[in-house]
């Protein structure tokens, strides 16, 4: 018995791109299996629509959305209960319809997301409280509900691409769905404080998503590194936190301890792969595999020079200059990455960065569990290299900031083309760029005012460390950089002013901004010219660009302002021209700005002109005012008044007289 292969039409949505179904004959089951050949994007599918709805809005919008969305498939799955009918409860999607419309896929991952993105907005709500602590009691339980209930609509899109694909080989779609599992039993194992279970399902997560990013082309390879760097690794560093081990430890090293070592997908994995779980990066190379004689003898800060007396720093050192060059390198070769992926190469400097920072930590208090006063030279020097190891750190981190915010640190207003590219029907033309909305426009100018917060945190930060606050002239550099970034701020909050054609505000704004903007001139300045990778350092160029784009653009807000006042002006005299026609006895209510006119009191010679007649009040009185020939009406009125009087009192005595009208 054989099947030939059947080709269905591809559906309409971006999870699927091409689609083959494929019948194997009964193996003496009596059970006809399906092979659902297909590459489904699962994982961009769920990048590109948290990236979409969270650009322009919260975990309750994309809520909402997903919401709207899953109205819109499952009336054209037929999974809805007629309009005016009693609601009947489904039956569970099975593999057969995935193989009869995989449009099916889409309608469990969105039904998956919405219960994540519910669990996320509660927690976003609480988190927005400040005098709010942790989260307990109901609440905490809801959103682990939700995160148990996307995990579990996870496992069972799984288990359904499990029974449609042969056991024997597993494709990247299934890899991708395991993967997503995971990530989704590690956020509820995260909010339920369980931080071995934690680590072990990110563990899983991390190596799948991982492989999934080594096999697939330079293109595609980014919803995988967004996960990994945006949501996994972190909570693996923070989960190993929880559990005390050292910070030391990279994180390959935790996801080869706490990885599950039964399963089919780990053993296929790395049976294909096996150096998933080996450390190629300099940045994580132990003490043993680094050479005494390549470790680093002083450090210098400023004009200090001090030895290095511990070799832990020493080593921590050595990693951190192999990372920068290392970087370095990387950032000169490639000329086409994303900013992300720059800023993810910043991460490879930034861990032994921090690992240096607490080996100097470490030595300090050692010294001082010893007794060793602060004024002992070892002392003294560990002071200097705890002070030049935070600055490089620092440095690093604020260098990372910068490049998320774009060319020139985000001062011209670039349109982001790699989000906005819009591909027609027919797939033989290129893809175009469209222009970027207002919306999206402040959304990245309020990530950009949240990047240059956290640069001027960071520059603060700076002058608590030991020694800063002696040097006057180090001091008067910080100053120097916070003017720099200060008004790259307002520059920020200034253009989202101008997208809600707000030009007064604009204007204020970009006055204060480059009120702010240092001196091009000035001699704080140490780099002349632009140096790669970027760090804390701002050049004069920079400077200098920024100082005159700040000017040219307080010239054009103040022109336009200037503009809007004649206009307006214009428009008020309009309105006083026309109501110059009035005499001024008729406007007596209004109050003349420009003065009054005098030529224009009354009307003169005076107009027959139509009047109000008989107001109200006149009527109301119409019977107390006397006028000329009606007192003989009125005598006669009252004669007639007394007469029927009289009338009626007559009439009134000749009634029935005794009870019920019956008289004696």
């Amino acid at each position: 018995m054989r099947f030939t292969p059947c080709r269905f039409r591809q559906p309409e949505t971006p999870l699927f791109r091409s689609f083959v179904l494929s019948l194997s004959p009964t193996n003496g089951t009596g059970r006809v299996h399906f092979r659902l050949s297909t590459q489904m994007d699962i994982t961009r599918f769920i990048v590109s629509r948290r990236n979409d709805a969270l650009l322009v809005g919260d975990y309750g919008s994309y809520r909402k959305q997903l919401s709207r969305r899953l109205l819109t498939v499952r009336r054209r799955l037929g999974r809805t209960s007629p309009k005016g009918r009693k609601y009947a409860p489904k039956t569970a999607i099975s593999a057969e319809d995935i193989s009869s419309n995989p449009e099916f896929v889409a309608l469990i991952l969105l039904t998956s997301e919405r219960a994540w993105a519910h669990a996320l907005y509660m927690k976003s709500m609480h988190s927005a409280d400040s005098s709010a602590k942790d989260i307990t009691g109901s609440t905490k339980k809801h959103v682990i509900s939700r995160l148990h209930k996307a995990e579990q609509t996870a496992a069972h899109l799984l288990d359904l691409l499990r029974f449609i694909h042969d056991k024997s080989d597993i494709p990247n779609v299934v890899l991708e769905a395991r993967a997503y599992r995971c990530m989704l039993r590690g956020s509820s194992d995260f909010e339920s404080r369980k931080w071995e279970n934690c680590l072990k399902a990110y563990s899983e997560a991390h190596l799948l998503y991982k492989a999934l990013a080594r096999t697939s082309g330079a293109n595609q390879r980014d919803p995988f590194s967004e996960l990994l760097s945006s949501t996994v690794d972190p909570s693996i560093r923070y989960a190993a936190y929880q559990l005390r081990l050292p910070r030391t430890l990279s994180i390959t090293r935790i996801v080869s301890r706490f990885l599950p070592q039964e399963g089919d997908f780990i053993r296929e994995v790395l049976k294909h792969d096996p150096d998933l779980l080996k450390e190629g990066s300099s940045s994580t190379k132990t003490a043993s595999d680094t050479n005494a004689k390549d470790l680093p003898k002083t450090i210098s800060w400023r004009t200090r020079t001090v030895n290095i007396e511990d070799a832990n720093i020493g080593q921590a050192l050595a990693a951190v200059s192999a990372a920068e060059q290392k970087m370095a390198a990387s950032l000169a070769s490639a000329t086409d990455l994303t900013l992300k992926e720059q800023a993810v190469a910043y991460d490879e400097v930034l861990l032994p960065s921090q690992d240096a920072v607490d080996a100097t930590k470490t030595a300090i208090d050692e010294l001082t569990a010893d007794g060793v006063t602060q004024s002992d030279q070892r002392m003294q020097g560990l002071q200097i290299t705890r002070t030049a190891v935070n600055y490089a750190l620092v440095s690093w981190r604020i260098g990372r900031n910068r490049v998320l915010c774009g060319r020139n640190d985000g001062a011209p207003l670039d349109q982001d083309h790699s989000k906005n590219m819009k591909r027609p029907r027919d797939t033989d033309k290129p893809a175009t760029a469209s222009d970027e909305s207002n919306g999206k426009k402040l959304a990245r100018l309020r990530e950009r005012v949240v990047l240059y917060d956290i640069i001027l945190q960071s520059l603060d930060s700076v002058k608590e460390l030991p020694g800063v606050a002696a040097d006057q002239n180090f001091l008067e550099e910080l100053e120097t950089q916070r003017s720099y970034f200060s008004a790259l701020r307002s520059l920020a909050i200034g253009r989202s002013h101008k997208l809600l054609s707000n030009s007064k505000n604009a204007l204020a704004i970009f006055a204060r901004a480059l009120s702010h903007a240092p001196d091009p001139l000035s001699s704080r300045f140490t780099s002349p010219a632009f140096s790669k990778p970027v760090n804390i350092e701002v050049t004069k160029s920079q400077a200098t660009s920024l100082h005159h784009l700040l000017e040219s653009l307080a010239v054009q807000h103040r022109a336009l302002v200037e503009i809007e006042n004649l206009s307006s002006e214009a428009v008020r005299a309009e309105k006083l021209k026309a109501a110059g026609a009035i005499p001024l006895v008729e406007r007596l209510d209004e109050y003349p700005v420009n003065g009054a006119d005098l030529t224009n009191l009354v009307v003169y010679p005076p107009r027959l002109r139509p009047v109000p007649v008989k107001p109200l009040f006149l009527d109301v009185a119409w019977t107390y005012i006397d006028y000329p020939g009606r007192a003989t009406k009125r005598q006669a009125g009252a004669n007639r008044t007394a007469q029927d009087m009289e009338g009626k009192a007559e009439e009134k005595k000749e009634g029935k007289k005794g009870w019920f009208g019956f008289g004696r």
